[in-house]
């Protein structure tokens, strides 16, 4: 085998950087500069899941010793998390992040209730427009909105 059976031995070590470092982080810095949010989620989901990852195998590297696929399972999954063809860590962030952490939920109780329930069906970034919205023009413009959307949905 040679040669090949060296480089097939350290392929993980050889590209690995390559798809678990650097193209992320090309990817991540074209994701800073342009305006979708799409891009962001995929990214910040794909560091979050690689630290999880770092992290388990700083704690466990004793363990892990044992196990000579480790590395290539590692190099597998950050590549299904990584590549455009896949986008893993958008779906991971899709069908298990997103259902179990509503983070953001909290709202101030300065607003009245119906104001609040308003707010907390927002998005982050919405509901940041909505609270300068209020600080400008007060929180009865904010009921006013309210109170047309309700008599709008019944008429429909």
């Amino acid at each position: 085998m040679g040669v090949l059976g060296a480089l097939a031995r350290h392929m993980d070590a050889l590209v690995g950087p390559g798809i678990m470092l650097l193209y992320p982080l090309y990817a991540s810095m074209r994701a800073i500069e342009s305006p979708s949010s799409l891009d962001d989620q995929q990214w910040l989901t794909y560091w979050v899941l690689y630290s999880l990852i770092t992290l388990f195998e700083l704690s466990c590297w004793k363990v892990l010793q044992w196990f000579p696929l480790w590395p290539y399972m590692k190099l597998l999954f950050c590549c299904w998390l990584v590549l455009p063809i896949f986008n893993g860590a958008a779906y991971i962030y899709e069908t298990h992040v997103r259902r179990y952490f509503k983070i953001g939920q909290y709202v101030s109780p300065n607003y009245n209730e119906r104001q609040r329930k308003v707010l907390q069906m927002m998005s982050l970034d919405a509901r940041k427009s909505v609270e300068r919205f209020i600080e400008s023009h007060g929180p009865d413009a904010l009921d006013k909105i309210i109170r047309a959307a309700e008599e709008e949905a019944k008429r429909a």
